[in-house]
């Protein structure tokens, strides 16, 4: 078995055991690999070790990977910020957007998209002006405007805490994302069923407040070289 796959498995099981001393279905909880950085190939080794489910911070190389790797059933996420210019890039190929954090944006999926572009509003629970996110205090009005949009389905919530080198400080974000999510909920009668939240330091922490969707990379691949 290759490091690779020893790793994904390794994650998997972690995903599971959260899920059971929470009291949750462990198949309510879906892995989202995150490949950028890493090369077709790495993508390709984690997909034959049982991965489906990839996210992506960047548009373009996001897309020659799509090529690359179109012979193969892949579901692709998009997980970074987004600038609105970017727009029309990816209403295609991405089946959830993970980062709308302004009405602008949105408004410029929804006239980009040919059809329905399913979204995550992003949530910043912490003031630091290098992640986006609109903030608590605008969430409930940013959800209603986009979910008024047409061809634009709002999925739930995503949050980035600070990062911690303990993982039970990022606990509170986590908490209060998923509080969030319910009251959100009960005030406009959307579904709402995803909660993105939780990545290689935090994860376990970030399924038992709930997460659905878990961001995983570096605890897969390894280390990332950014040069």
């Amino acid at each position: 078995m290759s490091p690779i796959a020893e790793n994904l498995n390794t994650v998997q099981e972690r995903i599971r055991a959260a899920a059971e001393r929470a009291g949750r279905d462990p198949a309510g909880v879906r892995l989202v690999t995150v490949s950028k950085t890493f090369p077709a190939d790495k993508v390709q080794e984690a997909a034959r070790a049982g991965a489906v489910l990839f996210g992506e911070n960047y548009v373009q190389e996001a897309k020659a990977k799509m090529a690359e790797l179109a012979d193969l059933y892949l579901e692709w996420h998009f997980i970074g910020r987004l600038q609105t210019n970017k727009a029309k890039e990816v209403v295609r190929g991405f089946s959830l957007i993970h980062s709308v954090d302004r009405f602008k944006l949105a408004g410029e999926l929804s006239r980009k998209a040919e059809e329905t572009v399913n979204v995550l509003i992003q949530v910043k629970l912490a003031q630091e002006e290098t992640k986006g996110g609109v903030d608590e205090a605008g969430t409930m009005d940013l959800l209603q405007e986009v979910a008024a949009l047409d061809k634009i389905e709002v999925r739930g919530f995503m949050v980035m805490p600070p990062f911690f080198d303990q993982p039970e400080r990022a606990r509170p974000y986590f908490a209060r994302l998923a509080v969030l999510a319910e009251e959100a909920r009960q005030k406009t009668g959307l579904a709402l069923p995803e909660l993105s939240m939780g990545m290689s330091g935090d994860f376990e922490v970030a399924v038992e407040e709930g997460a659905t969707l878990v961001r995983v990379g570096s605890a897969i691949f390894g280390a990332r070289n950014y040069q």
